[in-house]
């Protein structure tokens, strides 16, 4: 049986639309109202024991945006009990290798460590940052223009749906994937000028002060600030337009498709349009 975790979330929830009515599969939530489903909560450790009982192969979608300590210990729950309720293989949904300039990277390299130094089989999926995403970093303003401060930088930016399409192929079939970590980069990079085009508006980069007082402002949790800024500073120093993802790897998004990804700079314009 595959348990997948976080089946509301927004990469969970399209995840859970493909797995739809397989009686192989459970969908795991913090409060689960479709029939069938798990509750899963890895803020209450003592659930996960019933949640994983029978389960074969576990989709560890990371577990929410937090403080560092508080994700690392979602995912040392998730895992203790997985190993303690005889999962096999654990598949879980990391961040590209050329995010380790993220402030949110961190977490994700303790869990690809802790998977690494576990008895269970693993796969990484490290995904790359979604086109979605931008349609809220990178949106125009009532003026028609994309201030973020991208600067010259671009993203090598993912649609959502191609990273949930080979989440649930390969949790399905997870042995041919044992001991595999995937780079899950785009291989058009999106920058302000490409965004620009594709909405047909104006790019006029603001500044990371600009936008750090922005979001403050926004009702932001704490922790979101520096995230968000760090977000924008990657992109804009040349972190996050796939070129630091060895060259072999950078066609496995393609590979794992088995065709070409969806055009990042439609999926944007298209979030944007609503």
């Amino acid at each position: 049986m595959l348990l997948v975790t976080g089946a509301s979330g927004g990469l969970g929830s399209l995840i859970a639309e493909r797995l739809k009515g397989r009686d192989d599969v459970v969908l795991g939530t913090r409060e689960p109202k479709a029939p069938g489903g798990r509750r899963v909560d890895f803020d209450a450790p003592h659930t996960l024991a019933d949640a994983f009982d029978g389960v074969r192969t576990l989709l560890l979608i990371s577990a929410g945006y937090g403080e560092d300590d508080t994700v690392i210990a979602r995912h040392e729950a998730a895992l203790t009990a997985a190993e303690k309720a005889g999962v096999e293989h654990v598949v879980y949904t990391s961040l590209s290798g050329d995010g380790d300039h993220l402030p949110y990277a961190l977490a994700h390299r303790w869990t690809e460590r802790r998977l690494r130094e576990s008895p269970l089989a693993w796969t990484v999926l490290r995904n790359g940052l979604y086109a979605e995403l931008l349609s809220f970093l990178a949106a125009p303003g009532p003026d028609g223009v994309i201030s973020a401060p991208l600067g010259t930088g671009r993203l090598a930016a993912v649609a959502r749906d191609d990273l949930a399409e080979i989440a649930a192929r390969v949790a399905l079939a997870p042995a041919p994937h044992a001991g595999r970590t995937y780079e899950l980069v785009g291989e058009v990079p999106l920058g302000g000028a490409e965004l620009a085009r594709a909405t047909g508006t104006a790019y006029v980069p603001g500044t990371l002060a600009e936008a750090r007082e922005r979001i403050a402002e926004s009702g932001a949790v704490p922790f979101q600030v520096p995230m968000l800024v760090g977000t924008y500073s990657a992109i804009a120093a040349g972190f996050m337009d796939g070129s630091g993802v060895p060259e072999a790897e950078r066609g496995t998004l393609r590979e794992l498709l088995g065709r070409e990804p969806r055009d990042p700079a439609r999926v944007y314009a298209e979030t944007l349009a609503g």
